[in-house]
């Protein structure tokens, strides 16, 4: 069930999900979300994505070397083009996404930039470049998103990739543990997202508006 708030000029929708169909309800609330998504008109979607990528340099989150994990965009999605290019300028490791490719393995693993590239199933191209043996040596994932709220809760496209090959960061202990950074529209915050046992909480989440520090930390064991 959706409901709507008022916040002053704005107004965010309050999630609230039935205890017993938290899945089916999650399924609902991701496709209304991501229709509300494919009808952000182009001119502002371009716009929308130099402006998170000038807030992520700003931020000081593409320092030179550091290695950092960020995803070839969908259609539909926030466009990491500037992101990635501002990226290299600066100097920084770049590692993709590679998903197996056994559909009902969904495991992913983070690839060095390549030239050479082949696309997966989903049409998304993957590079040839060597693989991490474990996310936990990136610096910063940059994570796409459907919604997410202040918490850092994140509700997906559902197919889980992510929250797998994050899932050691929902402790954190001393070992290294990379930033997680949620790159989204501002239209796609809600107030409230029930969470899941396997969700990863995310750092930080930046908009076309602002950076939003979320309130909801990985804290240790």
């Amino acid at each position: 069930m959706l409901r709507f708030e008022s916040n002053g000029s704005h107004r965010h929708r309050r999630v609230t999900l039935p205890d017993s169909s938290l899945a089916a309800a999650r399924a609902r609330l991701r496709a209304s979300l991501r229709q509300a998504r494919r009808s952000i008109p182009p001119v502002e979607r371009a716009r929308s994505a130099r402006r998170v990528a000038l807030l992520a340099e700003q931020e000081g989150l593409l320092s030179p070397q550091w290695r950092i994990g960020l995803y070839t965009a969908l259609a539909e999605e926030l466009d990491t083009a500037a992101l990635l290019a501002l990226a290299r300028r600066r100097g920084c490791r770049i590692y993709l996404p590679r998903i197996d490719p056994s559909p009902t393995a969904r495991a992913m693993q983070f690839v060095q930039e390549s030239a050479r590239a082949l696309h997966n199933r989903f049409g998304i191209p993957e590079p040839l470049g060597p693989t991490l043996p474990s996310a936990r040596a990136l610096d910063i994932v940059f994570v796409p998103l459907v919604g997410f709220d202040r918490r850092g809760t994140r509700l997906g496209m559902g197919g889980g990739y992510y929250d797998r090959a994050l899932a050691f960061t929902r402790v954190r202990a001393t070992t290294h543990s990379p930033l997680l950074v949620g790159l989204a529209y501002a239209a796609q915050e809600l107030v409230r997202i029930e969470r899941a046992a396997h969700d990863v909480p995310l750092d930080m989440v930046i908009t076309e508006r602002r950076i939003i520090r979320c309130t909801s930390r990985r804290t240790s064991p």
